[in-house]
């Protein structure tokens, strides 16, 4: 039965097999199987001796039908019992020995290229995540892993197995009866063509439950997050949204019984022209027993070396589309590792002095990376990518933070002022113009120290699915308690976590959802305390939130900043009118700079924007008052 199963899965993938695979690829599956190449050999040798082992047992168990007829010696009986009993338990040895060397051989594999992914998925730019759908590249680290670890244990094994048993089953056949064994291989079309065509249909089933079942994965995944959640409840439509889950899952359920009726017909089939072969196999045998030209033994271990030989030639049949199948996973491993990262660290690569570090942008210019560069279409479930991108985004941006003082970009949405605050960690790299620290390239510092040196708060600072204490680690693994205490109080934040029945071991939640917007922020803050940063980026970090938090927060942040120089950018102007230089940045480049009474008397853009706001602030504050009528 196990063999059958395994025919069917081979010919159900008979209708995806690619054509073809991209030159290198066998050659650096190798590189990646050389570490196992101890356990790969002795592997491949328990199979070859459990497939010699095989076609032995029907040789015995012919030679005893042989014996008993012969009226031979009853002790001759029971040392051929003893000899099947002996090979029995080798062979059962041997698969414990062989699937333990497989285990270790398929385990270490997808250990080595889970590793290989994620650490290069870790290095490619920021630019590769916003586009690429994260379902998407997680089905490489876990689907596609392990369909290319079949390649060395399964389908390896398999193949060496088959091969070995249909030589030696045919050999012994043809040596114990060439007619009987003609005779039978009439049959093999019949016994492999239900295989194929039923097959091709199977696949078909299994790729649209396949979709229909990634297209409820991710309704799930969307819905049962806390916004989607909120986004259904608001909006009133559980109802619909329930009848459109039914709707798939009505699908998939419709797919399962007619793949399992499919099923059927196939085992069935199979079973049907087995039968058919070993009834031919006893007739014409028999026939030819009874009139002398074989002994009865003879008949019995041709019927039993039958299914050596179907099993295997079907198995064979079929070996291209399961080698083809399995390869193509390795492909697609191999497409995400040649995606290259964009932003290397130098091999010379230098940390910084100790002491205040300015940040200096000298003439940058700057444009995102276009898709091509970035990403795939596959990983972005879309047919061709994107051809947009590669426009310049900065002109000849110039700035200067000197070392402990702050500098704060204004201006309109879209203008550029994340994209500047991005190239200060390095999340990008210039296309021309530098941005220094402390007087060096950020290209000829080590990453280590770029994450050392710069710390960054945005408006949605990230928190994993974590407690309080792993979140504020994040920054600094080795902080102890007294320095986690020290920041959550710097933060504001102190008080809430007491008040927790967990404190410090308290989960936020996935994104941190379990606190307000406020505590999260103050949070991310604390986190960026920890890691005392020389330099901090603050992209719009009090944005969306409400006047409360809002002083909560600027408290948290005035300290943060303290000592070190600050990149700041603010919607609300009325946040940077301390700072000591205000850019004004407009399509890209710096249309003004000054300080907030400088730009104010020069009457230029940020005049204009600071008028503005002032006005929208005070109307919003008038239409707030209580009503004196009232």
């Amino acid at each position: 039965m196990d063999n059958t199963w395994t025919l069917m899965r081979g010919s159900m993938r008979s209708a995806d097999v690619p054509r073809s695979l991209r030159p290198g690829t066998v050659s650096r599956i190798v590189r990646f199987a050389r570490p196992h190449w101890r356990r790969l050999v002795v592997f491949l040798l328990l199979t070859m001796i459990s497939a010699v082992l095989a076609v032995s047992t029907p040789l015995l168990a012919g030679r005893v039908v042989d014996t008993i007829v012969g009226g031979e010696d009853s002790g001759m009986v029971v040392l051929l019992a003893l000899a099947i009993a002996g090979i029995a338990v080798a062979d059962a040895a041997i698969g414990l020995a062989e699937r333990w060397q497989s285990a270790h051989i398929g385990e270490g594999l997808i250990f080595d290229l889970r590793r290989a992914v994620f650490e290069h998925v870790q290095r490619m730019p920021i630019a590769f995540f916003t586009r690429t759908r994260t379902g998407a590249l997680v089905s490489r680290l876990n689907n596609d892993v392990i369909g290319a670890q079949r390649t060395f244990t399964a389908t390896l094994s398999g193949f060496v197995t088959n091969i070995i048993q249909l030589a030696l089953s045919l050999a012994v056949m043809m040596t114990l009866s060439w007619q009987v064994t003609l005779c039978a291989l009439v049959l093999l079309p019949i016994f492999v063509l239900p295989a194929r065509r039923i097959g091709r249909k199977m696949a078909d089933l299994q790729r649209d439950a396949a979709t229909h079942n990634a297209t409820m994965t991710t309704q799930m995944t969307e819905r049962f997050s806390a916004p989607g959640a909120t986004l259904v409840k608001l909006f009133g439509r559980p109802v619909a949204e329930a009848d459109d889950f039914a709707e798939r899952a009505g699908k998939v359920r419709d797919i399962g019984i007619r793949t399992a009726m499919l099923t059927r017909w196939f085992l069935t089939s199979l079973t049907l022209v087995s039968s058919l072969a070993l009834a031919l196999v006893y007739g014409f045998g028999g026939w030819l027993a009874i009139g002398g030209g074989l002994e009865a033994g003879t008949v019995v271990a041709l019927a039993l070396l039958l299914t050596r030989l179907y099993t295997p030639l079907t198995a064979l049949a079929n070996v291209r589309v399961d080698v083809m199948t399995a390869l193509v996973s390795f492909e697609r491993i191999f497409e995400v590792l040649d995606v290259k990262p964009g932003i290397d660290e130098k091999p010379d690569a230098k940390p910084l002095p100790d002491g205040p570090v300015s940040v200096e942008f000298s003439d940058v210019r700057f444009s995102y990376p276009s898709a091509k560069d970035v990403s795939l279409a596959s990983l972005e479930e879309v047919a061709t990518l994107d051809t947009r991108g590669g426009e310049e985004v900065l002109h000849g941006v110039s700035l200067h933070a000197p070392a402990g003082r702050m500098v704060a970009l204004v201006g309109s949405s879209g203008a550029g002022k994340s994209t500047i605050a991005s190239l200060v960690p390095r999340l990008y790299d210039v296309d021309s113009g530098s941005v220094r620290l402390g007087g060096i390239d950020v290209r000829d510092l080590s990453f280590a120290t770029l994450r050392a040196t710069v710390g960054v708060v945005t408006q949605d600072g990230h928190l994993f699915h974590d407690t309080i204490r792993a979140n504020l680690a994040y920054a600094q693994p080795d902080a102890s308690d007294e320095e986690v205490w020290d920041a959550l109080r710097r933060a504001r934040l102190d008080d809430l976590v007491l008040s927790l029945p967990d404190g410090l071991d308290t989960v936020v939640g996935e994104r941190g959802y379990r606190l307000s917007g406020g505590e999260r922020q103050r949070l991310t803050i604390a986190r960026l305390l920890l890691a005392q940063p020389r330099v901090v980026v603050l992209d719009e970090a009090t944005a969306h939130l409400d006047s409360e938090s809002e002083t909560a927060v600027s408290a948290a942040l005035a300290d943060a900043l303290n000592g070190r120089t600050a990149i700041v950018i603010a919607h609300r102007l009325s946040t940077v009118r301390a700072a000591d230089q205000i850019l004004v940045v407009e399509d890209g480049s710096i249309a003004e700079r000054g300080t907030h009474e400088e730009l104010l008397a020069a009457s230029g853009r940020y005049a204009a924007l600071y008028r503005t706001q002032f006005a929208t602030d005070e109307s919003t504050d008038e239409r707030l008052q209580p009503s004196e009528v009232a």
